[in-house]
Formats: C-alpha cells, structure tokens, sequence
C-alpha cells in the first residue's frame, strides 16, 4: 500500500465519522474532503474544483429548478389528487397508487419534492379514512426511493454514476431509460412487499388525527386576569413580549374575543387564555401583573366557538427556519399564530418551545384563526398536514406548458438529440421563460446542499483513481470472494453501499463505491455498468433508519414514528430486494 493511498483512507475513515456522527453538516465535511485531498497533493486545485463544473452537479440543479416548475405550476398536484381520488376508501388500493404515483413522480422530478408535495394530501386522506397516517407515510416515502430508479435523472445517484463511468472511455455511458427495467422490478417489489408484509409491520398511531390528539391542551390552559397596577394596562395586545405564555385569546369588558395580535389596548378585568406549564405561568403572571379568574375552573373555560383553529405543520425540506428557535423567527408576532406543542426527534415537547431550534422533520402543532392559518399555507418554510394544498395557490395556467416542455426534454435525451445535462438546463431556463417560476424562485428550488455535497465529494472519486486505491479496494473484494464468481462480488458490492448509504448520503456513497464496482468489474472481465446499476440500487435502500435519507425524516413526525419502526419494516425489505436483484440484474444486464 502507497502513502498516498494511506492517505485516502485517513480522509475516508474521518469523514465516514463525521457523516455518521453529523456534528458538522454533510455539505461542509464534503468541502472539509476536497481541501483535505488538495493540501495533501493527492489531487490539483484544478481537479478539486472540476466538481463544480461535472455535467452530474449541472444536471443536478437542473433537475432541481424542473422539479420546482412542476411543483408550483400545479402539475404535481393535479396528479396526486387524481390518483387519490382513484383510491377511494381502500387501504391497500391507496397504498398501491400512493406509492406508484410517488415512484412515478419521482422518475422525473427530486424524490424530496415528490414527498413534499403528497404528505398533506396523504396525510388528509389518511384521516378522512380515519386511518392511521403511520401506514401511509413510509410506504410514500420508500417509493420514492425506489421510483428514482427508473431513469437517468431520476436520484443524484443515477445521475453520479453515470457522470463517473463516463471518464471510462472503453465503457458505453447510460441512456436515459437503461435504469427502467430494474427500477420498475425494484418499484413494483415494494409495493408487493409492503401490501402483502409491510403494512402489517406498520405501527398504527393516532389513528385518524396527528399531533392534536396527542396534545394534552387542557392540562396547559388557565385562565387570568390583567389586574390593576399591571404593566399592561394601556397597552396594545400585539406588542406585548408575553415571555413563556401562548396567549389565545383575550376576553374584554365588552364581551369581545379577540386574538394576540390584536390593536385593542388592555384594560383591568380583561380575561386571557393562555398556554403554559404551571412554572412559566406563575413566573410571567407576577412579572406582567396577571392572577387567576376567581372562576377559573379550567373546565368551564370561554372558547371563541369556530374563531381558532387547531393545525399540524412541518418544516419544509429547503426551510430557512430550520436551526431557528421560534423566538428567533418571532414565530407568533409576524404569523399571528401560538405554537401549543412541537414533536421533536420523537419526543412531545410542551414548555420553553421558544427555545428549541427547529429541526428538518418536526411537527408544530399551531392555534389560531382561519385566516392567519391560510396565510401559513403560502409560507414556503412550512407544510400543512391538515388538508390539500389549494390549487388556487399554484399557477394552472402554465400547467399545459410545463408538461409541454418536460416531455419535449424526454424526447431529446431519449433520442439523443442533446446530451441530457444540455437538455436539462435548457429546460430548466425555459420554465422560468414560461413564467413556471420565476429566478429567484428557481435558486430557491434548488436543494443546495445536495450540490455542494456532491461538487465536494466527487474529487475524492478523482482521487481514489489517480492514486491506484479504487484498484487497490476492487483488488481486495476480488481476492476475498472472486472465486464464487462475479454474482459474489456484485452482492459484496452492493451490500458495501447499502451498509453505506445507511450512515452517509447515498450520493457520497455513490462517489465511493463506483470506482471500485468498475475496476472490480474490469478486472473479472464483466460488464461494469452491471457492478455501477448494482451500486446506484443500493444507493437507493435507505429503508433502516429515519436518518438515511431526507424522504425518512420528512415523515419522521408526522407519521409518529419511532426510530426501530425503520428498522423493524427494513429490514426485510432490504433482504428481498438483494435478492430480487440478483435474480434479475443478470438476465437484464448479463455480467
């Protein structure tokens, strides 16, 4: 073994341990590589930097500013609505089209979006079922997964893959439907599975509601009075700082039930209902010159009948609020809304919600009026699970020509036309043409972090080339289990990226392990796109934990989810598929 492949490994083995640990984000540590792998002369500043000018990375964003196109002209949702329509009141019949629908979507357009876009719908007919969201939700988001298979574009691992094979010249590069035939076998397989075993795995929580049943409101209200000498007195209710207390609505003199972002200016006597826990509330009533109602039973408490709402959000996957406390986004001042509850990374949380950073994947269970709830919906940092996004918010008018321009980019690259990084981008720059979307919106459609990590990661393939560790890697599976045959070493393969993309982003997986799946393959004398679809299907079984894959933590909490759900419907999953693609990659793509 070289020094410089020595080094390789050092730089491997910590960043595989910061991936894991995720202490430092994973487009930082892709970047932490790339400098690694320059300063230590195991590649030229100008192979470091060829990352951001791959066709994989352009393509990437491409995808990204189309797949924002079809969101917000509509298209997307038009077609979930339709498929779930089709559904009807079959459990097993909507998990069918759930998940062909998503896998469908998901061919042509980021599987995060695809996820993003059929959660509220999902989840709103899962409650008018009344049927639990639990057993929805991983099937939606597996099948996104799955469904990136089934093209060229389909997942970044596809699109990576390709880009890598084709510094092979003797190789013949991917067309763009050459991924179908064993995507379809994947889709089709998961959804077999999970109607004939999965759903039974499934965990069946808050059947028919979401975290508004789970929350024990009426154990955090209390009633109180604003009292004489108070600081309030005179002062206008929306720039009051309440501190800890979620004030609900404000009861006056006059009878009028008004909300916390009202004009109205506080007198001695007006009654507030207010959220906290007993600590917070008896802390900030001294502090604001507040008591309880001398009838403040909490069983008897005045409630604006039809005047507040109940609603369960999310994050948004490209939310900037994510790392935010809700203090710090003045969450309740600048939305009129009280957050009552959040469930984060599992756990119901009901005090000091101010104070906890909103994480990718938590719910917030918020109160407030229709109207300030439907502004909520236009917030692009947040989804709503309660009902269907309305259509009137995306723009159908450009819908016709949306699909116009995606299926005319399917002709091209199918025909060859252009090559298809060519064809992506001119079809992303004629959405924002159309009036799809507009500039601004197409930066913000685009998953930054996604490209960051992989312009970051793709020298280290670079690297592991130039220095012989790519060759030194294959040689070693090679000589371990070459004698079974080349089926042993495409299963060692394809276990290694599983076991990989588990733990880290299945497109640094990808970078990883393509290299050494193409030497391996040479060097047995099979065909290396066989070994290189291997990988790229195995990038794609992040079915183990809630952290393997953006898709996971999405529905994370909205699903009411545990980690070891995963895990326990995963796992044999995982097995199946391995074994479906044994029997099936050969005869498709002999080796």
């Amino acid at each position: 073994m070289t020094t410089d492949s020595i080094l390789i490994f050092v730089i491997l083995g910590v960043s595989l341990v910061l991936f894991i640990s995720e202490k430092i984000r994973i487009d930082l540590v892709a970047l932490m590589v790339l400098v690694a792998l320059t300063l230590t002369g195991l590649i030229t500043p100008e192979e470091a930097f060829s990352g951001f000018a791959s066709p994989a990375v352009i393509t990437v964003w491409a995808v990204f500013i189309i797949s924002g196109a079809l969101t917000r002209s509509g298209v997307a949702d038009v077609l979930a609505r339709f498929i779930l329509r089709l559904a009807g009141k079959n459990q097993i019949r909507l998990i069918v089209l759930i998940m062909l629908t998503v896998g469908v979507m998901s061919a042509f357009m980021n599987n995060i979006g695809a996820v993003a876009i059929l959660l509220p719908a999902v989840v709103s007919v899962a409650r008018e079922m009344k049927t639990s969201p639990s057993k929805l939700l991983i099937p939606l988001a597996w099948a996104s997964l799955m469904g990136g298979n089934i093209t060229l574009i389909g997942t970044p691992p596809n699109i990576l893959a390709s880009s890598i094979l084709s510094n092979y010249p003797e190789i013949p590069n991917f067309e763009f439907f050459d991924f179908a035939p064993m995507g379809i076998i994947v889709l089709v397989t998961g959804i077999v599975y999970m109607v004939l075993v999965g759903r039974r795995l499934l965990p069946a929580r808050t059947p028919g509601t979401g975290l508004s049943q789970d929350y024990p409101i009426r154990e955090y209200l209390s009633e109180v009075q604003v009292q004489e000498g108070s600081p309030l007195l005179g002062r206008v209710i929306k720039e009051i700082d309440w501190g800890e207390l979620n004030v609900l609505h404000i009861d006056t003199l006059a009878g009028d039930i008004l909300d916390s972002q009202s004009d109205h200016q506080l007198e001695s006597g007006d009654r507030l209902l207010v959220e906290a826990s007993a600590e917070s509330l008896l802390e900030t009533s001294q502090t604001l010159g507040l008591a309880p109602t001398p009838d403040g039973d909490r069983g008897n408490l005045r409630t604006p009948d039809g005047s507040l709402k109940l609603a369960e959000v999310v994050l948004a996957p490209k939310s900037n609020s994510i790392g935010k406390t809700l203090s710090e986004l003045n969450f309740r001042v600048r939305n009129g809304l009280s957050v009552l509850a959040i469930r984060h990374e599992g756990t119901m949380l009901f005090s000091r919600l101010a104070e906890i950073p909103l994480q990718f994947g938590d719910s917030l269970l918020v109160e407030g009026s229709v109207e300030r709830l439907s502004a909520l919906r236009l917030n692009p940092n947040f989804l709503m699970l309660d009902t269907y996004p309305p259509l009137e918010l995306r723009r159908l008018h450009k819908a016709p020509l949306t699909v116009a321009i995606l299926l005319g980019g399917l002709v091209m690259v199918t025909t060859g036309w252009l090559p298809v990084p060519v064809t992506l981008l001119l079809g992303a720059i004629l959405m924002v043409l159309s009036g799809a979307l507009s500039m601004d919106e197409a930066y913000q459609s685009i998953e930054w972090k996604s490209v960051f990590l992989i312009a970051g990661m793709l020298p280290m393939g670079i690297a592991m080339e130039k220095t012989g560790t790519a060759q030194l890697m294959a040689d070693w599976i090679v000589e371990l289990i070459g004698n079974w045959g080349p089926l042993a070493v495409l299963v060692g393969i394809y276990l290694m990226t599983g076991l990989l993309t588990e733990v880290m982003s299945n497109a640094a997986s990808t970078v990883l392990v393509t290299p050494i799946a193409i030497d391996a393959a040479l060097r047995l004398g099979a065909d290396p796109r066989s070994f290189v679809i291997g990988v790229v299907l195995a990038a794609s079984t992040s079915f183990l934990m809630p952290i393997g894959h953006q898709v996971n933590v999405i529905i994370f909490g909205p699903g009411g989810y545990k980690f070891s759900d995963y895990t326990r419907v995963g796992v044999l999953l995982n097995v199946i598929l391995l074994l479906v693609v044994i029997l099936t990659l050969p005869l498709i793509w002999p080796l």
